[in-house]
C-alpha cells in the first residue's frame, strides 16, 4: 500500500527561550481543551496521552505570565480544566499570526512546492 506524498508546510511557533509558548499543535490542543472541559477528554479527541497533553500545558502555563489553562482535580463534580481569559486571548492571536503570514507567502509557497519531489 503506497502512502501519500508528504505535503510542503509551513510551522509557525512563538518561542520563549528554550520552550516553545504556542505553536499549531498547542494552539489545538487550547481549542479541544475549551471545547471538552478536561484536559483528558481534550487528549482523547487529539489522539495524545492524557501526559503528553498536560506537558503540553504546563509548557504554555510556564511561558504566560499568569496560566493559559487551569485544572481542578477530580472529586465528587469531576475535576475539569478551564482555558483561561489569556488562553483565549493567546490562541485568538496565534490564529491571527497563522491567518496573516499564511495570506502573506501564499503565492510563494505555492510556486516552491511545484518544485518539490511528487
Amino acid at each position: 500500500m503506497s502512502r501519500p506524498a508528504p505535503q510542503a508546510t509551513i510551522r509557525i511557533r512563538i518561542a520563549h527561550g528554550e520552550n516553545i509558548a504556542i505553536g499549531k499543535g498547542k494552539a489545538d490542543l487550547l481549542e479541544a481543551v475549551d471545547r471538552a472541559g478536561s484536559i483528558s477528554a481534550a487528549a482523547r479527541e487529539l489522539d495524545m496521552s492524557y501526559r503528553k497533553a498536560w506537558l503540553l500545558i504546563d509548557e504554555m502555563n510556564q511561558s504566560f505570565k499568569s496560566p493559559v489553562v487551569v485544572a481542578a482535580k477530580g472529586g465528587l463534580r469531576g475535576g475539569g480544566a478551564q482555558v483561561t481569559d489569556l488562553g483565549r486571548e493567546a490562541l485568538v492571536r496565534f490564529r491571527d499570526i497563522q491567518a496573516k503570514a499564511s495570506a502573506a507567502i501564499e503565492a510563494d509557497v505555492k510556486a516552491f512546492r511545484k518544485r518539490l519531489l511528487a
